[in-house]
């Protein structure tokens, strides 16, 4: 296929993928969704290999082929067109269990299944010991409800919104998964009579992993090593180590994570499919953009775990926030490993947390119980040639700020600091971004969950710049201002503010150069 035709068909494809989103960003209920945009859609050819991913957040797209092949699976060969499966658990190439994936069969003309479309995205609560589903857990099991492959219908969708705090919200994000992905058959439906149209999708996998073994040749052969560590897993375990061993050779790379921590009491533990997304992104950012982003470019990187261990945990471990955090410190140590090999290439670390914020209780102007979620923007890390960017999501979150006028619309309490932390970012020849502040004022009583990294060991910087600033939580109550934990629960009354002071990103190069 000549590379004219090529490129069309990629673009084709990542349009699909594109719209499906756009569908499920319009549709949603929640402002997680539709104004944060939490959720991902991508392709998959008949063999569940991924075709095209559209633009989304990396956690999710590294770890959703591992969810399609888990549906694959449970379905097998004999897979109704009419039929979508469902399911979040993360055992089972999910996440978390906020992150519900749905896949749905295309077929052509004949009923042959042609492809798969696919869509996650994240539910503001679905049940769970508090709030918002990203609690202080220590089993899965108080994490909310978990489904493994399992065929849509009525029964499971009820079973879903009555787990939830907000079963209205519920059903409205869930129907919207629904019609994104009715919406990506529709539109592959109607290329699939096209000329090549089949064909290109498995010569872009192909020219995908020649791309990226063509990227990793030009690379420097050998080995190197890198550590860092979690503050802590909020239940009273701290510094767990995160190693990885990085060898490039022949076009390809091996990443190892022998010796890392065991599998901790906290949630911070991550199944195997996060880990292999967050290794997969950073190889990613290697390449230029005009990589396609699909199964091929993932042939050539072999990821190694330890079954058991934080980063490849095993059921009933608590992984709420894992996917979140830990997979922020896979990216943090393999860019380390990098930087080594490639010094010239590779940035200081960024913020290093999500900076998970969760609120609920009961809605005083409606009677009716709420929850709501987001993530917090800090600084990037500087690198060789540029300054840190401030007040932005990094590495494995691709999420958009939420609205003051949109959270404060749909829920009862305010924002009422929303500034950048001036002077967070590592210093250096090249300085590193910002984070960010952000208060929050309570009105009326709810419980309040912050489930935050980066609060002991700072963002590191590289070749002689400073780290940037840890982040901290703070309560405002009375006149007092009381230090919180980086992971914790905890009720507010009326009067109390809470803010939450991000991380900034490591500065670059000494201050002289």
């Amino acid at each position: 296929m000549n590379a004219i035709d090529l490129e069309i068909f990629r673009q084709v494809y990542a349009s699909i993928a594109e719209e499906m989103g756009a569908t499920l960003m319009r549709a949603a209920f929640s402002p997680n969704i539709k104004e944060r945009r939490d959720y991902s859609c991508a392709i998959f050819d008949a063999s569940g290999e991924m075709v095209e991913q559209a633009a989304h957040i990396p956690v999710h797209l590294g770890s959703t082929p591992m969810s399609v092949a888990a549906a694959l699976e449970f379905m097998g060969a004999a897979w109704p067109a009419d039929h979508h499966v469902i399911l979040n658990d993360p055992f089972a190439g999910g996440t978390h269990l906020p992150d519900i994936t749905l896949v749905s069969p295309v077929c052509d003309r004949d009923g042959v299944i042609r492809f798969y479309v696919a869509n996650r995205a994240h539910h503001a609560d679905v049940g769970g010991i508090t709030p918002g589903s990203l609690p202080l857990s220590r089993s899965i099991d108080e994490e909310g409800i978990r489904l493994g492959p399992t065929v849509w219908g009525p029964d499971v969708e009820e079973a879903i919104c009555q787990a939830s705090r907000t079963p209205v919200e519920r059903r409205g994000d869930l129907r919207a998964q629904l019609a994104a992905n009715r919406r990506g058959a529709l539109r592959l439906t109607e290329w699939l009579e096209r000329p090549n149209f089949l064909a290109a999708a498995a010569a872009l996998q192909d020219y995908s992993e020649q791309f990226m073994r063509d990227v990793l040749a030009e690379l420097p052969a050998g080995s190197w090593e890198f550590a860092d560590v979690m503050d802590d897993d909020g239940l009273g375990t701290v510094d767990l180590p995160i190693r990885c061993r990085l060898t490039l050779r022949d076009g390809s790379a091996t990443v190892d994570f022998a010796g890392s921590a065991a599998q901790t009491a906290g949630p911070i533990n991550v199944p195997r499919a996060v880990t292999v997304s967050a290794v997969y992104y950073a190889f990613r950012c290697l390449a230029p953009s005009e990589l396609p982003s699909n199964a091929g470019y993932m042939r050539c990187i072999e990821v190694l775990t330890e079954p058991g261990t934080l980063l490849d945990a095993r059921a009933p471990a608590a992984v709420a926030v894992g996917n979140t955090e830990t997979s922020q410190r896979v990216a943090d140590v393999v860019f380390g490993a990098l930087a080594h090999a490639v010094p010239d290439r590779i940035g200081a670390a960024s913020c290093g947390s999500m900076n998970n914020v969760l609120v609920g209780g009961i809605d005083s102007r409606s009677g009716r119980a709420y929850a709501y979620y987001e993530t917090l923007a800090g600084g990037a890390g500087a690198g060789p040639g540029w300054v840190g960017e401030s007040a932005v999501h990094t590495h494995m979150t691709n999420t958009l700020n939420t609205p003051i006028e949109a959270l404060e619309h749909a829920y009862p309490f305010r924002v009422t600091r929303y500034q950048v932390r001036r002077g967070s970012g590592g210093v250096g020849n090249f300085a590193g971004g910002d984070g960010i502040v952000r208060e929050y004022a309570f009105d009326s009583p709810a419980t309040v969950t912050l489930m935050t990294e980066r609060r002991r060991h700072a963002p590191w910087g590289l070749q002689g710049g400073g780290s940037g600033a840890c982040g901290r939580n703070v309560l405002l109550r009375g006149g007092a201002e009381i230090e919180l934990d980086a992971k914790v629960t905890f009720d507010v009354i009326a009067g109390d503010r809470v803010v939450v002071e991000t991380p900034g990103g490591g500065g670059y190069g000494g201050p002289d150069g």
